[in-house]
């Protein structure tokens, strides 16, 4: 876990941003280099956190894990491959591709798992009609309950980002209210005036590290600035 932390955490950076897609938008029947190349416009993960996530497609560091798709290989069809995703070997290399061609230069480190999320009670559910039992994409509503859904493909990543500069500068404009109500939570918390400032230039520094030249908005810097 250690190096796990330290690949994406480098840099001076600490924090990352968890995202999953809940079920896996797979249709049934369908490999996933074509599930994959339906999704390059929109990526197939939402943001799990509430803050409001900025546009575009950019991350320093990310891994990525994809479960309950066949590890099986793609069967081609004649002549040339559909497109560079239907020509790699397995399942982690058309993933990884995928990320590659998403985020030029990141670090990314990916893996297939075959086995699906089980889903069955007392899991919540919640799923959409148009689910099949193992939980993928039909053409139209099946007979039975959302409940017969008993499992799920998923994709979960852990991204450290430069989104995390507006997420964290928004906590540091949160935590600068009035001196009277910032000194009364402080104490009540039991730290020192000194140390709070100490606390909240470090987590000021840290946002820095998420900061890009072609990220981040200069105005959340100024009003961290006043």
């Amino acid at each position: 876990m250690v190096h796990f932390a330290d690949s994406l955490t480098f840099s001076g950076r600490k924090v990352v941003a968890a995202r999953a897609a809940l079920p896996f938008p797979a249709l049934a029947g369908s490999s996933l280099p074509d599930t994959l190349s339906a999704q390059q416009q929109d990526l197939p993960w939402k943001l799990l956190s509430s803050w409001r996530e900025q546009k575009g497609s950019c991350c320093f560091a990310q891994s990525v894990v994809l479960r309950g798709i066949c590890q099986e290989k793609p069967s081609s069809c004649l002549g040339q491959p559909q497109s560079p995703l239907h020509s790699c070997e397995s399942s982690e290399q058309v993933l990884q591709h995928f990320l590659h061609t998403q985020f030029p230069g990141a670090f990314s480190t990916c893996h297939v798992l075959q086995q699906p999320c089980d889903t069955r009670p007392p899991f919540p559910q919640f799923f959409s009609p148009l689910l099949s039992r193992r939980g993928f994409l039909q053409d139209k509503a099946q007979a039975f309950s959302s409940a017969g859904v008993e499992s799920i493909p998923v994709l979960a990543a852990l991204q450290s980002c430069p989104g995390l500069h507006s997420l964290l500068s928004g906590l540091c404009q949160q935590l600068q209210a009035p001196p009277a109500r910032r000194c009364s939570s402080s104490c009540m918390a039991g730290l020192e005036q000194d140390d709070f400032q100490e606390a909240l230039e470090e987590l000021r520094t840290l946002a820095q590290c998420y900061q890009t030249d072609f990220g981040a908005d200069g105005s959340e810097d100024e009003a961290d600035s006043d």
